[in-house]
């Protein structure tokens, strides 16, 4: 079986020069609406669902548009329909990854996870923001998730660069001293 980025990516395009090609198409609402139709689509309930061959490709839909918190848009709709109708209901979540790549590449940003032992406020994280952007020579997409394992300080990743000024880390780097 083919490997799910691959499966995913012609989906990706696709949807990626759709959405540059339109008029008046705004790339973060298109985003928006494939990140949580990725949600959905990586709930095991859905994904049983979709894979009962008692269920039509149509009731699939109808389940998938009554979950979705807004109205979809047309360009959704009919993204949503290929997919079911292809079978491809579990690359969505990939389609998303992907999709939000080809995004961040035109606007010339990345996305970045910042773990943080306590939570942090607007300022605290447009200070971090800051900082960050400056130490990684580009604008990032920030998102914070609390890790309360590291005692004190974050965590940032941004793609496969890690940033780890956390007092786990610091701990960590004295033991292995220590130990040599």
């Amino acid at each position: 079986m083919a490997e799910l980025a691959t499966i995913a990516r012609p989906y990706a395009d696709a949807l990626f020069k759709a959405a540059t090609s339109g008029a008046g198409v705004d790339l973060g609402a298109t985003a928006s609406w494939l990140d949580e139709l990725a949600a959905i689509a990586a709930n095991p309930q859905m994904r049983q669902l979709a894979d009962n061959p008692k269920v039509t490709a149509e009731q699939v839909f109808a389940v998938f548009s009554g979950v979705v918190r807004s109205a979809l848009p047309q360009t959704a709709q009919n993204f949503l329909r290929t997919v079911i109708d292809n079978g491809r209901l579990g690359a969505l979540p990939e389609v998303a990854t992907q999709f939000r790549a080809l995004v961040n590449s035109r606007n010339g940003s990345s996305d970045a996870v910042v773990y943080s032992a306590f939570p942090m406020d607007a300022a605290a994280l447009a200070s971090v923001s800051d900082a960050l952007e400056k130490r990684f020579g580009r604008k990032l997409n920030l998102s914070v998730a609390q890790d309360e394992s590291l005692i004190g300080g974050i965590r940032v990743v941004v793609g496969d660069e890690v940033l780890d000024t956390s007092v786990k880390a610091r701990l960590e780097q004295m033991k292995a001293a220590l130990i040599a």
